[in-house]
């Protein structure tokens, strides 16, 4: 199972809606995919009190990561770099094992021309210090308004075929970290 992150609690983002369709494309890739959407963390989740004593309702988003054989996340940029709250959420999942040797990917989006550079390179940084493994290959979206219809659809060919690409290369990295014996105990 794989999990794909929106990486914002914003009501109606568009970071959802190309969450949205990552998971629709890794399902046709026969990937079994759990979305998870940051605006469905609990909200006591935000008192001081979470960090020692999780609330229930935040069980769900741990479970997912703890399982999944693989995390992308699709990361907007705010203000130069990614949303507090998806660093909130990182910060309160279990330290070492939520992330340690978990496949991670990355697909930046913005309104601006950089398509969340930046952001993207930062997160990479607290998924190195958490020991992801990083794939390569990454997704930069500019002007995400222009890459959606009203409906949330992708509208852009060479988009989709750049998500596919990397959605597939993403999958068989996942595969062969998944399948790699683990040389410690041997």
């Amino acid at each position: 199972m794989l999990a794909v992150i929106a990486g914002t609690n914003r009501p109606g983002s568009n970071t959802l809606k190309i969450a949205r369709a990552v998971r629709h494309i890794f399902a046709g890739h026969h990937e079994e995919v759990r979305l998870l959407d940051l605006a469905r963390l609990p909200p006591d989740l935000m008192a001081g009190t979470s960090y020692a004593v999780k609330p229930a309702g935040f069980q769900v988003f741990q479970d997912a990561v703890l399982e999944a054989n693989g995390i992308l996340t699709v990361v907007p940029e705010y203000n130069g770099s990614f949303p507090g709250i998806l660093k909130y959420a990182i910060d309160m999942l279990k330290f070492p094992e939520s992330l340690y040797e978990k496949p991670a990917a990355f697909i930046g989006i913005s309104s601006g021309r950089w398509g969340a550079v930046r952001a993207v390179e930062q997160l990479e940084m607290v998924f190195q210090y958490r020991h992801a493994h990083l794939f390569g290959r990454r997704v930069f979206i500019h002007n995400v308004g222009a890459a959606l219809d009203r409906d949330g659809q992708l509208v852009d060919a060479d988009l989709e075929q750049r998500l596919q690409h990397m959605v597939s290369g993403f999958s068989q990295f996942c595969r062969r970290l998944c399948a790699e014996p683990d040389f410690e105990s041997s």
